[in-house]
């Protein structure tokens, strides 16, 4: 069986360094907000080049608090309303909501997943505070566009990574500096992954990156002195730690990441599978190689009878689940086909080029 992820054949290079690197922080005996921590938060800055890098317990949490943090600095307040994609992973919305803030929901664009810039304008109102752009499957969204529309309107950019390391910008607004915050996952199988749960988030807003730093501490920038109601969500120092091994791989991951999808694009010729679409720039990190057939469990059990582990992003469109009853009766096309026809290829940097060849022939004789 092709695995769709294998994460111990990912980390078995780093065994022997993650080994080291725990003897290192159990000599060291500071556990929290150490070292580590610092070294990574540095390093990730740099590599996003950004001014300041705020490491979280998870992703989730890393949209929470930029939220938080904005209501903190006046510049969000509860009721607020947030455009976000109809089609992203529950987290983002959910990640709205447990700010108070109003969740207000655009389809994507079919060809690439990701929000439609275009439907944007229609949607905004008086209550219309900020965009959150998703950049699925590891594809930046068309930030250029929304920069544009949110410097038009005044409104903040808050911009969910969790599926892009290392993917490149190419803005020529300058608000994407000035009014935006992103807020990346490491969990394990992400392209930049930890052995448990991580984040972080990055941002060029240093009155924000301050709120920030005190937010995941208890609301506490010196101990037993709280500026604000904060939570407990901080980065791991042992995780801090092999994300440093890991983080000085991420680009050439990404490039054999994006060989792979290449070689996808190119040679997988079956008129019954759409291919994603991806200009060949940096922009894709492809977290996710994501396909669309109209008869999704027959090809799943087809490639399964043939050895080939895939995987749903995500079978249920967040209208249409249980938690989120109000919006049942509402109506996203493009979101609803996109969930109903979505299947997710095995794209690692560990895959081999026969495992490839091997995919590619399956799936051009289904």
């Amino acid at each position: 069986m092709i695995p769709f992820l294998d994460l111990k054949k990912i980390n078995q290079p780093y065994e022997t360094a993650f080994q080291e690197k725990l003897k290192s922080v159990l000599e060291n005996g500071w556990y929290i907000l150490g070292k580590e921590v610092e070294a990574f938060e540095k390093a990730f800055a740099q590599h996003c080049q950004s001014k300041y890098c705020i490491g979280v317990g998870n992703g989730f949490d890393a949209l929470v608090l930029i939220f938080k943090g904005y209501i903190e600095l006046g510049k969000l307040k509860k009721g607020d309303e947030v455009i976000i994609p109809a089609n992203t992973y529950i987290a983002s919305i959910l990640a709205i909501l447990q700010a108070d803030l109003v969740p207000v929901l655009i389809e994507p664009k079919l060809e690439t997943y990701n929000i439609n810039p275009d439907l944007i304008p229609e949607k905004i109102t008086s209550k219309t505070k900020a965009i959150l752009a998703v950049h699925l499957y590891g594809q930046l969204a068309e930030m250029e566009k929304i920069s544009e529309i949110a410097n038009k309107n005044n409104l903040l950019i808050i911009e969910d990574a969790a599926q892009s390391h290392g993917a490149e910008k190419n803005l020529k607004s300058k608000i994407y500096n000035l009014k935006s915050a992103i807020a990346y996952s490491f969990y394990p199988g992400k392209n930049l992954g930890c052995l448990g749960d991580g984040g972080a988030i990055t941002t060029n807003d240093e009155a924000l990156a301050k709120v920030l730093f005190s937010l995941r501490n208890y609301g506490s920038e010196k101990k037993y002195h709280n500026e604000f109601i904060g939570v407990n969500s901080r980065l791991d120092e042992l995780q801090a730690g092999f994300l440093n091994l890991k983080l000085p791989n991420l680009d050439s991951d990404n490039e054999k990441r994006r060989a792979i999808a290449k070689r996808y694009l190119s040679e997988i010729k079956n008129s019954k599978i759409v291919l994603p679409f991806w200009d060949f720039s940096n922009n894709h990190v492809f977290h996710l190689f994501v396909i669309r057939t109209e008869n999704r469990e027959h090809l799943q059990e087809y490639l399964a009878q043939n050895n080939i582990q895939t995987v749903i992003h995500y079978p249920i469109p967040p209208n249409k689940q249980k938690a989120f009853s109000q919006w049942n009766n509402l109506s996203f096309p493009i979101t609803e086909k996109i969930h109903k026809e979505v299947l997710s290829l095995p794209i690692s940097p560990v895959l081999t080029e026969s495992q490839v060849d091997y995919m590619i022939e399956v799936l051009n004789q289904y």
